[in-house]
């Protein structure tokens, strides 16, 4: 049975990456004769480093945006959504295949977790929609912060939540219905540009999961969301053709490359990376509550 849950969960992911490679590919045949603008080269080296650093638990999002931005990849700012979605699917698939696969991590907290984050985002898509962005982001910058020092305190055993050590690979009983709740909830926050990967990492760790287990969680929710919120974009045109096929195929090469990189790390010093991420992801939200907003 829990073979089951690990299999269903790959199925699901290698489904979800055919779907979107055929979806992609017919698109990219019918305009072959019109990509649109941007460099290849420069797209590659996007895509390596941004999923480079995704694979880490840093995310892909805003470091992509940034880079298209500075070397003006885009003819338009409208197609730097579908871009983004588009360009980062098959990584984010590839990185939730990987982690699955080597990671130890019990099947059912990993089937549980993803099913309450696809979950989420499909109910925030209906209600968190509607809430005020900056506010969220604010306060949950402020969330991240501190509990990215209640990690820290933890892992230098000055304080003692949940046991001894981070050593779990899987959830039950009440901290199960914690950790769904918990990913559920960060799956309808993306749908209002909360990334899921911080939050994520936070919260397995401060139920006392080893710090590894965060990564075939996360990556498996976010592949299991991606390639679903770009079948529109893709439908629509609402993308840049040749600067998100640049970016898949070097993002590939760059989540092949960082998930090595991750496995192989000894866990206290994954830990201390872990801390590093969350609290630069909650200064990020912070700071993008203070801006304000852009006219529509």
């Amino acid at each position: 049975m829990a073979q089951l849950a690990i299999q269903i969960v790959l199925g699901v992911l290698v489904l979800f990456a055919v779907m979107h490679i055929v979806v992609l590919g017919r698109d990219l045949v019918k305009h072959r004769n019109n990509l649109g603008s941007g460099n290849w080269i420069i797209s590659i080296i996007i895509g390596f480093v941004t999923d480079f650093l995704d694979t880490l638990g840093i995310g892909s999002f805003a470091p992509t945006a940034m880079l298209l931005d500075t070397t003006k990849q885009l003819e338009t700012d409208r197609h730097l959504p579908g871009t983004l979605n588009v360009g980062h699917a098959l990584s984010c698939l590839l990185e939730g295949l990987i982690f699955i696969t080597v990671v130890n991590v019990d099947p059912l907290t990993l089937f549980s977790l993803i099913a309450a984050s696809i979950v989420g985002s499909w109910l925030g898509s209906k209600t968190v929609t509607k809430l005020p962005e900056k506010t969220v982001q604010f306060w949950m910058g402020w969330a991240l912060i501190v509990t990215a020092i209640l990690m820290a305190l933890r892992s230098l055993g000055l304080i003692n939540l949940l046991g001894e050590g981070n050593t779990a690979t899987g959830l039950s009983g009440g901290l199960l219905i914690v950790g769904i709740i918990g990913n559920g909830i960060f799956g309808a926050l993306m749908t209002i540009g909360v990334g899921l990967y911080a939050p994520c990492m936070a919260m397995v760790y401060m139920l006392g999961l080893s710090p590894l287990v965060a990564f075939p969680i996360m990556s498996g929710s976010c592949g299991a969301l991606m390639p679903v919120a770009s079948l529109n974009f893709i439908k629509t045109g609402e993308y840049s053709r040749k600067v998100s096929l640049g970016i898949a195929l070097g993002g590939i090469v760059g989540v092949i490359i960082a998930a090595k990189f991750v496995t192989n790390l000894d866990l206290t010093i994954l830990t201390w990376v872990i801390i590093v991420v969350v609290i630069i992801t909650g200064i990020t939200y912070i700071r993008k509550s203070r801006k304000p907003a852009v006219a529509q």
